[in-house]
């Protein structure tokens, strides 16, 4: 580092702004060492001499680096906090909607992990819809999609699970194994029954033995627990469960902030794979994103509900903040 002294006399001034000279020739003019040599009338030695001296006084100050990575940062971070076996961690820019670039990177994960011979299995919501709109073509003949849930309401506008197992299916150019059941029934007795025929038991079983998942994460606020329930559930009964302490639901399961089932009569009346053996499927993509979601796919990563997640920057810093 130069000090004020240095600067007092000629000579050091006229050493200071011919190591300046170099150093511009060299870092922002791209002109090699030889061209500079010839310039200046010094050897080539001399004006590698200058350009460490450059560095060495703080003249030139050298920043590698990408936004990938800061993302490869956060990503290690939430494995690490979580323990989770992947985490990818979209940049979404200001003016971007993350529900048009987060299931890119979804999609991204899943194929990078996916085999062409898996059994596949996947929940409903936009963002399981999303992710699967940006699969690739495959031709994977051997691979299975089973639905793991329900149908949701014929009045619910949202992409439903059949749909998307069957567009799933398609775009990797392999089977589909249907649920043919409503998410929620009427009652429990009904459920009980539906639950040991043969063709929905055989599907949750082969979802519950699934290779991979994706699933969304919803989030229950005090007066709504989502669109997936929003014609099943009245105001007072998300207001009910909310003060049992329900802050989301995954695969149609009510959770607690500790990702632990809370028991409702709604349980009793839904059709889909149990937790337990959603936790024994090696690997179960989470993709969500957003604050409203954060406690959410909290309580689904510390209840090791999810083995992935796929989510945005402001998302990932806000989980890491917990």
């Amino acid at each position: 580092m130069f000090t004020d002294e240095s600067l007092a006399t000629s000579s050091s001034r006229q050493h200071i702004d011919l190591v300046l000279q170099v150093a511009r020739s060299y870092y922002l003019d791209n002109r090699t060492q030889s061209q500079i040599a010839r310039d200046i009338g010094y050897s080539r030695p001399t004006v590698s001499r200058l350009l460490k001296e450059s560095r060495d006084s703080g003249m030139v100050h050298i920043t590698i680096g990408h936004e990938l990575e800061h993302i490869r940062d956060v990503e290690q971070r939430l494995k690490r906090k979580y323990g989770i076996k992947h985490a990818r961690v979209a940049e979404v820019h200001d003016e971007e909607n993350p529900g048009n670039v987060v299931p890119k990177y979804a999609a991204a994960l899943f194929c990078e992990e996916c085999k062409p011979d898996s059994l596949i299995t996947v929940s409903n919501g936009r963002a399981v819809a999303a992710t699967v709109h940006e699969m690739p073509i495959c031709e994977w003949p051997k691979s299975n999609v089973a639905q793991m849930i329900g149908a949701l309401s014929p009045d619910n506008p949202m992409i439903d699970s059949p749909d998307i197992c069957r567009m799933l299916a398609s775009r990797l150019g392999g089977t589909f194994t249907d649920l043919p059941v409503p998410m929620i029934l009427s009652n429990a007795k009904i459920a009980n029954s539906m639950r040991k025929e043969p063709q929905i038991a055989t599907t949750l079983a082969l979802g519950g033995g699934a290779d991979i998942a994706i699933v969304g994460v919803g989030a229950a606020t005090d007066d709504r627990l989502g669109h997936i329930f929003d014609e099943y559930v009245d105001t007072a009964t998300a207001r009910a469960l909310h003060r049992r302490g329900v802050v989301g639901h995954i695969c149609g399961h009510l959770i607690n902030a500790e990702g632990q089932h809370i028991h409702s009569d709604l349980c009793d009346r839904t059709i889909s794979i149990d937790l337990e053996r959603l936790k024994r499927i090696p690997l179960v993509i989470g993709v969500a994103w957003g604050a409203v979601k954060v406690n959410a796919i909290h309580a689904c990563l510390v209840g090791k509900l999810i083995s992935a997640l796929v989510t945005d920057q402001k998302t990932a810093e806000a989980l890491l903040a917990m």
